[in-house]
């Protein structure tokens, strides 16, 4: 049995995070010693240590939830959770996009730059009127983000 600062610590986690996924339903309510401490068996750190990895992969919360549900039936199909990281890997795609849009943006602002004074800034301009950028993508991406 873990107590929540091991628990914490061996799955890369901050006690306020574990609460957390404890109050959202993420992580079962654990067992309490004689001293009302919190005690943590080792399916606990396993089912954390999957939420913080699918996290690290930029799943949602909600993602994560349907995810862990599935892997507590074993016996089903995967074409659920197929279709969960289809999502979250167009998501990521989308992001990417959007990403270099604005990577390209910046290159171009910081190429202009004449390197005088703030009142002829290229970058300074460009920032404040969005009209100045030579691509209008990354604003759209953004907006359907």
């Amino acid at each position: 049995m873990l107590t929540i600062g091991k628990l914490g610590a061996a799955a890369g986690v901050k006690v306020p995070t574990i609460r957390y996924y404890e109050q959202i339903g993420l992580l079962p309510p654990p067992g309490r010693s004689t001293g009302n401490q919190r005690l943590y068996p080792r399916a606990a750190l396993d089912r954390l240590t999957f939420i913080r990895h699918a996290r690290d992969l930029g799943f949602p919360l909600e993602a994560i939830r349907d995810l862990l549900s599935l892997s507590d039936r074993p016996d089903q199909s995967c074409a659920a959770a197929d279709a969960i990281a289809r999502t979250q890997l167009a998501a990521v795609r989308a992001r990417i996009a959007r990403l270099t849009a604005l990577e390209a943006e910046l290159q171009r602002m910081v190429a202009q730059c004449a390197h005088g004074t703030i009142a002829s800034c290229r970058v300074i301009e460009v920032l404040g009127d969005h009209s100045h950028c030579a691509d209008d993508d990354h604003a759209r991406a953004d907006a359907a983000a």
